[in-house]
């Protein structure tokens, strides 16, 4: 499926919870560190041939941090909307530790059989797709042609995307790195459904800028060895 709105999701650039591996999902966050900057300031150039029609952000501060080059070199204003936020860890909020990061994971990439099931203290499945789902269907309406980038999180765009594309599953995003300001670029429409065309597994501005180590639970896939590079699924 193709044609319709063209969806750009960018993770934000790299946090100082990233480097500590945390799991940092409530308001306002950490904020981006110089190499988070950078990657923001990289973005402009590598979206340069995108018509960008709007620019959304999470209500989480490193969103917009990431958003406020683009928005300056594109004059837009980003939106920001609460249904862009990360996936909450619940009652494990801010830890680092492999218990922790599994049950997160683990509950997220259950999703797609167990889409009711909810992260301890934290959001089920079927929670979490409305609300982005919400924020997706007040963007078409109003540019249902157009383009549209939205600055959100590791978790979320992996597995919302996961959740509404027809070429990609929980499977496929649980197994590809999405790195800070990565992008998930999709095409289609709510009632049709969506496309993925593009799934970088560096950033935006290119391999110099990626730091693996890094980027955080949210964006790192379940098996390192199993993350090929690949710009599309099959």
């Amino acid at each position: 499926m193709m044609g319709g709105m063209r969806l750009l999701l960018v993770r934000h650039g790299q946090t100082t919870s990233n480097v500590g591996h945390q799991l940092d999902t409530d308001v306002p966050g950490a904020d981006l560190t110089e190499l988070g900057r950078t990657q923001a300031q990289a973005v402009p150039a590598a979206l340069a041939d995108e018509a960008i029609d709007a620019l959304y952000v999470s209500d989480l501060v490193r969103t917009s941090q990431t958003a406020a080059p683009l928005a300056q070199a594109v004059g837009l204003k980003p939106r920001v909307r609460g249904g862009l936020r990360e996936i909450p860890a619940g009652d494990v909020e801010m830890r680092s530790d492999e218990e922790a990061v599994d049950a997160y994971l683990g509950t997220i990439f259950a999703w797609d059989v167990e889409p009711d099931r909810r992260v301890p203290g934290g959001e089920s499945g079927t929670e979490v797709f409305a609300r982005f789902d919400e924020v997706v269907a007040e963007a078409h309406a109003e540019h249902p042609d157009g383009t549209v980038v939205m600055v959100s999180h590791g978790a979320m765009i992996r597995a919302w995307a996961a959740a509404r594309a027809d070429n990609v599953d929980l499977d496929y995003a649980g197994e590809h790195w999405l790195p800070n300001t990565g992008l998930v670029a999709l095409e289609g429409d709510p009632g049709r459904g969506w496309t993925v065309v593009c799934w970088t597994q560096e950033p935006l501005g290119g391999p110099a800028l990626a730091d693996r180590a890094h980027t955080g639970p949210g964006g790192e896939p379940e098996d390192d060895d199993a993350a090929d590079e690949a710009d599309a699924p099959d």
